[in-house]
This record gives C-alpha cells, structure tokens and sequence, in this order.
C-alpha cells in the first residue's frame, strides 16, 4: 500500500500516524510545502510573546520523529497537479526538480490560507516593508524580523478574532503599542456582543486601543513607517493610524487550488467536498483539515477550520485509506482563547445560528462564582446558555470567567452534553465533582441550565417538578 499525504500539518501528519499505526508496512509518504512538519500554528503568539523561547519547541514532533516512524517527509516539495485517473502526483523538489510521486491512496490536507481582505497596499507591501499575513513558521519568522529590525514601537493588527487577540496580547507583552481594528461591531464575533464586551474591557485595560466598526481601506509606507488607513464603517470618521508594524489577521479560507484541478467536487463554502469517511468524489482520493468541509453535529456540512478538528479528521482519512470504515463524529466548534487575565470559550450554537438552522432557541444569561463564596478567591462566571424551546435540547454554551475559573473545562462539559443530545435541564443531573475550594454543589453551568429552564417554563426554581419535554424536574433550587 503507497499512501501519499500532501501538507504536513495538523491533518497531514494525524493522516500518516493513524496509517503507520495501523500497517507497518505501508509505504507512507508526506509531501509538504515549507520544512516545518508538524509545528504548532496555535503556538505562534506565545513565542512572539516570548513565552516559548525556541521556536523550535513549537514542533509537536520533529522531523527526525516522524522519520523514525517510517514515514517519508518530502520538505520543500509543492504538488502542482493530481492526476486522479493515473493516480499520480505531479510535484516541485526544493531545487526545482520535477517529480512524479504514484499512490494508492492520496490524502489532501492542504490546510487554508490567509483571507486577503480589499486593503488597498495588502498586494503592493509585505514583510519588508513590516506588512503581515500570519499563518505559517515562515510568516512568524518574518514578524520577528520585523520586530527586530524596524525597532517596532506602534503595531496595528487588522482583525480581533482568536488569532488577533492572541497577537495583541503577544505585542504588548513585547512592550509594544496596539490598535486593534474591527471591521465588525464587536472584538471576538463568535461570542455574542455581551460577552464581547467583557473582553473588549480586558484589552483596553491592558493598553490596547481597541476600535471596533473600524474599515482599513488602504496601508501606504514612506519607506521606514506605515500609515494606516481607516474609518468607522457608519460615519465619516476618519481613523488613520501610523505604525511600525502592520499585521493582517482576518480568517482563512480553504486551500482548495489542487482539487479543483483536479476535478474534485468543492462544497458551496468552497471547501473540499467529503462524505463522514473524509472521502471525495475522486476515487481513492480523502481530504482532511482546513481544505476540507466539517460535518457539525447540529448543523451537518460546515466549514470550521480548527486544529483539533483537523487532528481528528486526519485520523479518520488514514484509517479508511487503508481500507477501514471509521467515520468523523462531528464537530461542535468547540473553541477557547486566552484574553490577558480572561478566557473566552463557546460550543455549539448561537442564538441566531440556531434559528437560521430552523430550530427553536432561546438563550439566557447568568453569573455564578466558580466557587463556593465563602472560600477565598471566588470569581465570577458569565455564561450564556442557548436551548431548543420546543425539544428542551441543549443547543450551545458560551463562557467568560478569569483564568483560575476552569472556564476551559466547563465548556468542555457543555460540549460533551451537546454531544450525547442532553435537554438543558439534564446538566442538573450530572454528578459532577464538588469540593469548595474549586466548585459549589450546582456547578456553574448547572446554575445556567436552571436559569434557562425557569425563564423558559416558568419554574420558580424551588424544586417543584416542571413538565418540560415530557419528564420532570429532579432539584430546582440553586445553593
């Protein structure tokens, strides 16, 4: 068995693991387009942050690792065509040398590129001029050049999703002077608005200007500092802004430039189309990752381009490449960012996603200490609880706590009851732990299910049992 992986990323590599563990004698070969297989891209701000001192250690595994695996690595290599009927690859050796790699199976995980938003100057300028895209070890390797040799004191970072949080908090830990730019009204618009805000706080308070409705339209350079171009997208306020250093962190969207050659079928979101077995249309042909479509365990076909999604994906593609039958369970969009001193975390869906996908959701929001009050150091919990009105399902969980609060654990909770299909009011069921130095009887996320119930069925909350879908309150009264 020849198995042939291209992009040695997270789905990449997840892809040729599974194979090798599962045959050691298949012949597993990984084609990748720089020489940096298997390095964490969610690790990025903490070594600009200087967190991780060597980027080095960014690697989940090192190149001799994988070798030491069996598995061929081919760095410095771009596949240029997919020849599906000869079941051959056409590539580009890192001294320019033409290949002609067969397979038996193939496995695209070509991962996604930085979105290019219409920033007039985005096309003209680059990293020389202190202008970024970042996605790869090779952007990151220029933002420290950059950083260094420009002597950056002002940097402005266009977007405030995950990734322009993160390098915010990463500058500034670098002394450096930031101005955030949204095009949309709110910084993290995954979050709803009101959980938005708490972290828009977090920011200004640590020093970064923070401006939101914010359009770059243009970046311009007197060859040693750039000039921003800006305005509030409902006003003519003009929001120009001078700096060192320009990063643009708008999104990804799929690298899908192979497969389409190929004739591979894409998906409306312009995705790699694929079925639960991370299969194409091609024959022989599986695609996971970020070039690939994520199939939502409450939406079905989505787009979600996340790491622990593409691990996954890329563990199923090896495994039926080699001819097993292993379906992808599905992902919830799982995610949690570091803000400073706050986390931000979310699962599943949104009010107006829920709806859009014709359920019937109401959300609710509450506060509870993480912890028993009474034990020093308990802090607050915002949680916003979103559930099927007429199924009583859980639909989605959001959370903002400090970093002490386990945030990151809680909504692991929420996602593994969304997962098994649990009614907002079975959370109060779960025998979750309790001692109170770190938690209360009603965990915090089962004081939000109480929440949403009362709101949605009248229950007073003092344990009288409410009808909700046909079975009945076990407790009701917070402690």
């Amino acid at each position: 068995m020849r198995l042939l992986v291209i992009g040695g990323s997270d789905g990449g590599i997840s892809a040729a693991l599974r194979a090798r563990e599962l045959d050691s004698d298949a012949e597993v070969t990984v084609v990748l387009a720089d020489a940096y297989p298997n390095f964490s891209i969610c690790g990025i701000p903490y070594y600009v942050s200087g967190d991780v001192g060597d980027w080095h250690d960014l690697a989940h595994r090192t190149r001799s690792d994988i070798e030491a695996l069996g598995i061929t690595l081919l760095a410095d290599t771009t596949a240029a065509r997919v020849d599906v009927a000869a079941h051959q690859v056409a590539a580009t050796g890192p001294h320019g040398a033409a290949l002609q790699l067969g397979y038996d199976r193939l496995v695209l995980a070509t991962g996604a590129v930085p979105a290019r938003p219409p920033i007039d100057g985005l096309e003209r300028l680059g990293p020389a001029d202190g202008v970024h895209l970042l996605h790869t070890m090779g952007d990151t390797h220029g933002v420290m050049a950059s950083l260094t040799s420009r002597q950056v004191s002002t940097a402005v970072v266009v977007g405030a999703g995950y990734i322009g949080l993160e390098m915010a908090e990463a500058l500034r830990a670098r002394g450096v002077a930031v101005v955030q730019m949204e095009a949309l009204p709110q910084v993290l618009p995954t979050l709803d608005a009101e959980l938005a805000q708490l972290v828009a706080e977090q920011l200004a308070a640590h020093g970064v200007d923070v401006r939101t409705a914010t359009k770059v339209t243009g970046i311009d350079t007197d060859g040693r500092r750039l000039a921003v171009r800006a305005s509030h997208v409902t006003s003519d306020e003009v929001l120009d802004q001078e700096a060192d250093l320009v990063l643009v962190v708008t999104g990804v969207t799929p690298d899908t430039t192979l497969a389409r050659r190929a004739g591979i079928d894409l998906a409306g979101n312009g995705a790699i189309a694929v079925d639960r077995r991370m299969a194409t249309n091609a024959p022989d042909v599986y695609a996971a990752g970020d070039c690939a479509v994520t199939h939502h365990v409450l939406l079905g076909e989505t787009y979600l381009p996340l790491g622990t999604t593409a691990h996954k994906q890329g563990r199923v593609a090896g495994e039926n490449a080699l001819g097993g039958d292993r379906r992808f369970a599905g992902s919830l969009g799982t995610q949690v960012v570091k803000v400073f001193d706050l986390v931000a975390a979310r699962t599943g869906l949104r009010d107006h996603e829920a709806a859009a996908a014709g359920l019937h959701p109401r959300t609710e929001a509450s506060v509870a200490d993480d912890h028993k009050a009474y034990y020093p150091g308990a802090r607050s919990i915002h949680v916003r609880t979103t559930g099927d009105t007429e199924s009583g399902r859980l639909l989605g969980v959001q959370m903002i706590g400090a970093i002490p609060t386990g945030v990151h654990k809680r909504i692991d909770t929420a996602a593994t009851a969304i997962s098994c299909g649990l009614e907002v009011d079975q959370l109060c069921d779960l025998d979750l732990s309790y001692t109170p130095p770190l938690g209360s009887p009603w965990d915090v996320l089962q004081a939000a299910a109480q929440r949403w119930v009362a709101a949605t069925t009248g229950d007073s909350g003092d344990g009288r049992p409410v009808a909700t879908t046909g079975r009945s309150r076990s407790s009701g009264a917070l402690e």
